[in-house]
């Protein structure tokens, strides 16, 4: 269970890691930082880790720049990009936390929801089989339809019930993505460790996150139909390989 130490005596704290990973994310940066120490305040058991994930722009500057001004935040450098998935994981070798955990950039998912996360996991003991999942409001009918379907389909599919796979943020303890095997580096991260949660027989939570349009800059995948067809693709094709390495592997660790 949790236990409130006092940081001042010297003594251990039960920590939370969240990740972001920024993809010429450089507008967004700041407004992301400031807004997570608005929401943080004095607290001392979340860090936050911002991957810069191989950006173009001019994300590395910022942060090199900003990351000293917030005692909660530290930057992890990927040099090349080789898909969110990569960041995020990136992030997580290098993560402190008891608990662990990712949202996006974009400001279209508020940190406030990230401490909404810690302090759900926090009522809950901290007890280690916990899942915490975001579940998003405030979006357009068609982005709705799509998720539904691909939620539908992933639920036939693979067996689990699954739903908003790509919400955010995700949190869960460090024990459960110890044991996780050969992840996926794209999108497809957020569809493997929802859906191992659930083979896992996780205590799945959700919590309901407003997802306001972007500030800044442009998504890096939902640009249009085409771009949802080819993510459609992507999934299906790593669903296909999840579902063949369940079926080649037996024991604990199934995927």
């Amino acid at each position: 269970m949790c236990v409130e130490i006092n940081i001042k005596q010297g003594e251990a704290v039960m920590l939370f890691s969240i990740i972001i990973p920024c993809y010429n994310e450089e507008k967004n940066i700041p407004l992301l930082l400031s807004r997570f120490s608005e929401v943080i305040k004095e607290r001392q058991d979340i860090e936050v880790l911002l991957v810069d994930n191989g950006s173009t722009d001019n994300s590395a500057e910022v942060l090199n720049r900003l990351i000293g001004e917030y005692s909660f935040a530290r930057k992890v450098t990927v040099e090349v990009n080789q898909g969110y998935g990569y960041g995020i994981l990136s992030g997580l070798a290098q993560a402190k936390g008891d608990f662990l955990g990712w949202t996006h950039a974009d400001m279209q998912t508020d940190p406030l929801d990230v401490v909404k996360a810690v302090d759900i996991i926090k009522k809950n003991k901290c007890k280690k089989n916990i899942y915490v999942k975001g579940k998003r409001r405030g979006r357009s009918l068609f982005d709705l339809v799509f998720t539904w379907g691909m939620g539908v389909f992933e639920t036939l599919y693979l067996g689990e019930k699954l739903s908003d796979i790509n919400a955010q943020p995700n949190m869960f303890s460090r024990s459960f993505y110890e044991k996780w095997i050969d992840p996926p580096y794209d999108f497809s991260l957020d569809l493997y460790a929802f859906y191992l949660a659930r083979k896992k027989h996780c205590r799945l939570i959700r919590f309901d996150v407003f997802f306001p349009k972007r500030i800044h800059g442009e998504s890096k995948w939902n640009t249009g139909f085409k771009s949802k067809l080819k993510f459609i693709k992507r999934t299906l094709d790593f669903s296909v390989s999840l579902k063949n390495r369940i079926k080649s592997n037996k024991g604990d660790n199934e995927v």
